[in-house]
């Protein structure tokens, strides 16, 4: 929302400097006939953060979970969930959750909702009714999601 807030600020006071900088009354500015470059110029419309993106990430992280990839989801925890958690204790724990459920285990019905920077997704995990999520925090952070339930 502050993004939204931001941008359409920003469009504003874009439309306002135009609008107060033309003048009718300068005749040595003559009109430009060469079309303006727009390579590498910065655009002011941010990225929005797409739920089907964040869906994908949250399955992508429920499979390396019960697949015992504990240093790959180590990945996806959010810096705040990362200064918690002990590296090799989570992949410990990671490795263990595959021991006792084994990899097939996939998120079913994942559906996500964001607003901003962050997200929350709901999904069942297959064959595991106890591991199933409703609104599981998730984090945008330098522009990947990461899983923020710590």
């Amino acid at each position: 929302m502050r993004v939204r807030v931001t941008i359409t600020l920003a469009a504003a006071l874009l439309a306002t400097l135009t609008a107060c900088s033309s003048s009718s009354d300068d005749k040595s500015d003559a009109p430009s006939s060469k079309p303006t470059p727009t390579t590498g110029q910065p655009s002011i419309t941010p990225t929005l953060a797409d739920p089907v993106d964040l869906e994908r990430v949250a399955e992508t992280y429920t499979d390396l979970y019960f697949g015992g990839d504990g240093k790959g989801a180590y990945v996806f925890l959010s810096k705040r969930c990362r200064a918690k958690a002990d590296p090799a204790m989570y992949a410990a724990t990671v490795e263990q959750a595959a021991k006792d459920y084994g990899p097939d285990h996939p998120a079913t019905d994942v559906h996500a909702t964001v607003s901003g920077d962050m997200g929350r997704v709901s999904y069942k995990v297959k064959g595991l009714p106890k591991f199933d999520q409703q609104r599981q925090p998730w984090t945008l952070e330098e522009g990947d999601w990461k899983y923020d339930a710590c």
